[in-house]
């Protein structure tokens, strides 16, 4: 159920987080690897420690608010590894703030990067996909990452759930535009997790607050994905698309 043995995962964001943890993960089921973002010496370092676990990595360099570097981006990684099958749009940011304090630059540059980034990244995959076959074959797979501010309102980060809520039905409209040419398209929404970038957050005063009012007072970890994440790349996902999945351990209850 979770076997990706002869598929090949071109996943953005993956120089650090949930997107270096989807790579490692996707090369511990059997795939081949491109990570893609914008950090390309921490690209490098993720794909080379995948090759000595005897896994095939390569790294893109890729900026997802870019069309052009995003058809750059799949030429590497297909003439590295073949044809890409499987796609993981992770790449994504956030800019805390009031929306009455928050500059309209910022909040574009928010759009560009988790809507439009991920629309480019996902359309040129189905693109190659269905270039390749997916229509006879039924293999090809997307998976969108959004966030439970999908549909929970997380306080001072209105950009970031709308563009989150954005990217849900995105999903669901591409799952239907494609459902005929053998692409399945889903999305998914992670809880919160801790990574560099909130780190220090959850270790304040404030951070401590916010976890004891999660049902199970914890953070998830990012392998609590991992089954979730395997099943909707894999094979065995035939029949799964246009769907928008909450993993958030209880905490949006």
């Amino acid at each position: 159920m979770t076997d990706l043995t002869g598929r090949t995962v071109l996943i953005t964001g993956a120089s650090s987080g949930l997107g270096r943890h989807f790579a490692e993960v996707c090369s511990a089921a059997g795939a081949a690897v491109a990570l893609a973002a914008r950090r390309t010496d921490r690209l490098q370092a993720a794909a080379e420690a995948i090759g000595r676990r005897g896994g095939r990595a390569c790294a893109v360099p890729l900026d997802v608010a870019d069309e052009a570097s995003t058809l750059a981006a799949y030429d590497a990684a297909e003439a590295a590894l073949g044809p890409i099958d499987t796609v993981i749009a992770n790449a994504g940011m956030n800019l805390e703030g009031l929306a009455t304090d928050l500059p309209v630059e910022d909040f574009r540059r928010i759009l560009d990067v988790n809507v439009t980034g991920v629309f480019l990244t996902a359309r040129e995959g189905a693109r190659r996909m269905i270039a390749h076959g997916a229509r006879e074959s039924g293999r090809g797979r997307v998976l969108l990452i959004a966030s439970i501010g999908a549909h929970t309102v997380l306080p001072g980060v209105a950009a970031y759930c709308a563009s989150k809520a954005a990217v849900a039905m995105l999903g669901k409209s591409l799952a239907r535009e494609w459902a005929n040419r053998g692409v399945n398209v889903n999305v998914l929404c992670p809880g919160y997790i801790e990574t560099d970038i909130n780190a220090d957050w959850f270790a304040s005063e404030g951070g401590q607050r916010q976890i004891a009012r999660f049902p199970r007072r914890r953070l998830m970890a990012d392998s609590d994905l991992d089954g979730l994440v395997l099943h909707l790349c894999s094979d065995a996902s035939r029949g799964i698309t246009g769907s928008v999945f909450t993993a958030d351990d209880g905490q949006s209850l």
